[in-house]
Parts: structure tokens; C-alpha cells; sequence
């Protein structure tokens, strides 16, 4: 598969330098599309486990988002949509899904009647648990096999590095 992908890489590259040489730095071009084609890996693993699961990418991000908050695990829409950047609209109908499902709750504010807050229930926490270990086993397997855990480490300051770099250049940061 690595193969493959750095053949392709080269080959779409190729063309870059054949057909549009104005303004394209080819070394970085080369680095994006290995970046999508890994974010596109990485993507259709993740899909299979969501779908195993009846989950959509959003519903499993509500579901780990308040996962991943302090006891009660319980948020606000608005401190929700802040942790994923999803749309309201998005949002509305992955906690529609999940409280249909019996995966979250909501109930009212005892300070502000308009603000229903989103708390994660037992069924929903045991099945954000299982779905991440699953992700994280398939994604896991898909990174060691092509990468030894020297080049991982590098990977991930390199992308840290990258990270820090785009947060840096925000003005909202």
C-alpha cells in the first residue's frame, strides 16, 4: 500500500511539474497530498468503526467530546460545539440522533431556561469507550505498519510543529 500511494504521490507531482510549473512549490505540494491521502486513510477506517456502530463522524464526537469532560460529563450545546467546531445546525441533529438513541440526555438549566444542557448517559459512555478503542486499534494498525517508532515520534512533532505554527498565525488564538 505505501508503495502504491508514494507512486501515485510522485506521478500527481509529476504532472505539477510537466503542466504547472507557475507558483507551485512542489516539495510542499508533495507533503499536502501525502497529508490527504493519510487523513483519507485514516478517515475510511474510522467510517467502517462509526458505521459498525450506527454512528455518523458528528454523533461520535458529541459522544467523545463529553466523554472526555469532568464528571458529570455534561456541557452546554454552546461549550459542545466550542470543542468540536460543528455547526449549530450539525450539532441540533447529532443530539437529536444520540438522545433518540438513549446516548445522551438534556434537560433544563436551573439558572437559564433556554440553555439545555447535554449529559452523556451510561449507555452512551460505554459505547464512546468501545467505539474509541476500536478506532483506535484500527487507526493504530494502519500507522505501525508503515511507520517504525522512531519515524512516529518525528511524524508527530513535525505535525505539532505545523500545528503550533497555524495557531500562531490565528488572530482568534
Amino acid at each position: 500500500m505505501g508503495i502504491q500511494v508514494r507512486k501515485r504521490t510522485a506521478e500527481l507531482i509529476g504532472l505539477h511539474r510537466r503542466y504547472w510549473t507557475e507558483g507551485v512549490d512542489l516539495e510542499v505540494a508533495a507533503a499536502i497530498m501525502a497529508l490527504h491521502r493519510a487523513d483519507d486513510a485514516l478517515r475510511e477506517r474510522a467510517g467502517v468503526v462509526w458505521a459498525r456502530h450506527g454512528l455518523t463522524p458528528a454523533e461520535f464526537d458529541v459522544l467523545a467530546t463529553l466523554r472526555r469532560s469532568p464528571p458529570p460529563r455534561q456541557l452546554t450545546p454552546s461549550e459542545i460545539q466550542g470543542a468540536m467546531l460543528i455547526t449549530s445546525g450539525g450539532l441540533t441533529k447529532a443530539m437529536a440522533s444520540l438522545e433518540a438513541k438513549g446516548l445522551v440526555s438534556r434537560s433544563r438549566s436551573d439558572v437559564d431556561q433556554r440553555v439545555r444542557p447535554v449529559k452523556l448517559c451510561a449507555a452512551g459512555k460505554r459505547l464512546a469507550e468501545r467505539v474509541m478503542a476500536e478506532l483506535t486499534a484500527a487507526t493504530a494498525e494502519l500507522v505501525r505498519s508503515q511507520l517504525q517508532p522512531k519515524e512516529l515520534s518525528q511524524l508527530t512533532q513535525l505535525l505539532d510543529k505545523l500545528d503550533l505554527a497555524a495557531v500562531a498565525g490565528r488572530k482568534d488564538a
